[in-house]
């Protein structure tokens, strides 16, 4: 079956739209499954500890004025414990104190063998990426951060091991660390949630034609109580082929594929776009701008689809520690200051307001194949309509004869008026259009 056919089954039409056949309607016209409150769906990377006390405390401000209220905390176990007993936690200390009076709904997650746990051959290199030797001095660990961080009301057990482990990934090694780790902390702290390792991608495995997902559902995650996190990132906002919707068909297809097998909660614990600018490392080079402009077109795609939170990568870049793709993915620079995807993103949530209703969209006169359209309502009234189109082709609303037309990546916005409807000059980036009826 081809991608156009699985979105077309899978995506929520909306009849209301007129001189479009059903084939084009399903694949452009966008329907949410429910209200979207952009504190509790969208949160953020962070690695506070990594940074000087006065920096973090910027990045936590920078933040707040987004009115974003969830964090996800990279925390390396190499790092906090270097030698078997020996820690290194005193600015980790400091930068969750720091944190506390912010009231972040906070997810951490532990990656990376320490060295005495590592199950990597004598003399190998990145010792990190081989899995635990002892699955239970893995737990004790992440049981001790638990106890010691409480205010961390979610914890994630590893990270991408579906593309990171060494010699090769391993899902059933994997999950039975994940069962260990999630017994060992409800023992000490029942009902904790514990979340699974953002897997890469949509789960595949290397030198695998498996999925590691799947493969941790067939053992049975679904009663474990756990939540499923996985890391959707591609070349285009759309997908890796934009023509097939491939971003729209494997996501939809994957959340519903886990909530159908009982799997209550999906989380994207990681997605975003570097604005390095090379050498060239798996992503194409895009800039400042590109950044900007797939963040907004890749959330506004993830707000219609199922699930029940995502966590853009990263609020801050980081220095040279990094791979130069990975040093460029902060909404933030290394001093703090917004880049113009936090500009963006700050313009974007200042139209829609913190909270919004799915909607039908308005009748329209015709509508281009490569339209992508999502309309909603906000609680004062006013209906929104985010579109975008790489055919520069426009859109006339016959039913709206007064409007605002908003470009997020600039600030700038316009007055639309038309006794016969308002007409629409579609873009390749995402624009809002407002109006009252």
């Amino acid at each position: 079956m081809t991608g156009k056919a699985l979105l077309a089954m899978a995506v929520l039409s909306v009849c209301a739209l007129t001189s479009i056949s059903p084939a084009v309607e399903a694949e452009t016209i966008l329907r949410a499954p429910r209200p979207v409150v952009w504190k509790d769906f969208l949160g953020v990377n962070v690695q506070f500890q990594y940074f000087t006390p006065d920096i973090y405390q910027k990045q936590m401000s920078r933040l707040d004025q987004l009115g974003l209220g969830w964090i996800r905390w990279t925390l390396h176990w190499p790092i906090l414990e270097p030698a078997p007993g020996q820690y290194n936690l005193e600015a980790l200390d400091a930068a969750m104190k720091a944190a506390d009076p912010h009231h972040y709904n906070t997810v951490a997650y532990l990656v990376g063998s320490a060295a005495f746990d590592s199950s990597a051959p004598q003399g190998a290199s990145n010792t990190d990426q081989y899995p635990p030797r002892d699955d239970t001095i893995f737990a004790e660990r992440m049981t001790a951060l638990a106890q010691r961080y409480p205010q961390v009301s979610h914890w994630q057990v590893w990270n991408e091991p579906n593309i990171v482990w060494l010699p090769q990934p391993d899902p059933e090694a994997y999950y039975d660390l994940l069962t260990t780790t999630a017994k060992a902390i409800r023992s000490a702290l029942p009902n904790k949630p514990i979340v699974t390792a953002g897997v890469a991608y949509y789960g595949q495995m290397r030198g695998s034609t498996g999925y590691m997902l799947q493969a941790m559902v067939d053992r049975g995650l679904a009663s474990q109580n756990i939540v499923a996190a996985y890391h959707p990132y591609s070349e285009y906002p759309e997908g890796d082929s934009v023509a097939d919707r491939d971003f729209l068909v494997r996501a939809i297809n994957l959340n519903k594929s886990l909530h159908d097998q009982g799997v209550k909660q999906v989380w994207a614990t990681e997605w975003g776009w570097s604005s390095y600018s090379g050498p060239v490392e798996m992503q194409r080079v895009i800039g400042l701008d590109g950044q900007a402009d797939y963040t907004l077109r890749r959330l506004a795609l993830m707000s219609t689809l199922d699930y029940q939170r995502i966590f853009l990568f990263n609020l801050s870049d980081l220095d040279e520690r990094a791979t130069p793709r990975d040093r460029g993915y902060g909404l933030l620079d290394l001093s703090g200051e917004p880049k113009p995807v936090y500009t963006a993103l700050k313009n974007f949530f200042d139209v829609t307001g913190p909270t919004l209703q799915p909607a039908d969209p308005p009748p329209v006169t015709s509508v281009p194949e490569d339209l992508y359209a999502i309309s909603w309502n906000k609680p004062d009234g006013t209906h929104l309509l985010m579109a975008w189109s790489a055919s520069s082709a426009h859109l006339t609303f016959p039913g709206i004869k007064t409007a605002t037309l908003y470009d997020p990546l600039t600030g700038a916005h316009s007055s639309l008026a038309n006794a016969k409807g308002v007409d629409m000059a579609l873009t390749p980036t995402l624009q809002i259009l407002a109006w009252k009826p």
